[in-house]
């Protein structure tokens, strides 16, 4: 294993289409060195059997999803103890967070939580190649969970007039502020 420098570690969250991949990707891309593990590319390694997170919640959905967080742990660990920034993507609201946050190496976590609101999502998501709301989650219930469940942990962020760009900045600015208490 290689001895090197404290790395930060980045937890970029929030509702579909809220800005997360793209504020994470340009996150990462003003890190040096980094690594940028993504939620949906873990998603989708699973080809057969995949089992979608929906409002219904079902206990092999959980199941996946708190299998994709520990391996996005997992990968963060990894890349972090070879000396890389590393910043997470993914969905991780309500009571799901605490646990995959439990996941994480014992280091400073910064999380940013991405809370645009519904106005500026559906302007997102209209301009986007997938579709994130329909059978699964609706945006208002999706929205619901984000606010009304997911623990006001980090640095809660309104990206609704912000560019990504912007965003970006702002999550730099403030960095400290989305730094988790130890034993969050």
């Amino acid at each position: 294993m290689t001895q090197s420098p404290e790395r930060d570690l980045y937890v970029v969250t929030g509702i579909s289409a809220s800005g997360k991949s793209t504020v994470a990707r340009l996150l990462a891309d003003r890190l040096s060195p980094s690594v940028l593990v993504e939620g949906d590319v873990l998603r989708v390694m699973v080809r057969n059997g995949r089992q979608e997170m929906t409002a219904e919640r079902t206990a092999a959905a959980l199941a996946q999803l708190h299998l994709r967080y520990r391996h996005a742990a997992q990968l963060a660990a990894s890349y972090l103890r070879e000396g890389f920034h590393t910043v997470i993507e993914d969905v991780i609201l309500g009571d799901n967070l605490e646990p995959f946050l439990s996941y994480l190496p014992e280091r400073t976590v910064r999380l940013v939580v991405l809370t645009p609101d519904v106005e500026a999502v559906q302007r997102r998501e209209s301009g986007r190649d997938k579709v994130a709301y329909g059978s699964r989650w609706t945006l208002d219930q999706l929205d619901a969970v984000l606010r009304k469940e997911t623990p006001r942990l980090g640095l809660w962020l309104d990206s609704s007039e912000l560019t990504a760009e912007q965003t970006v900045d702002e999550i730099l600015r403030r960095r400290d502020e989305a730094v988790l208490p130890a034993g969050a």
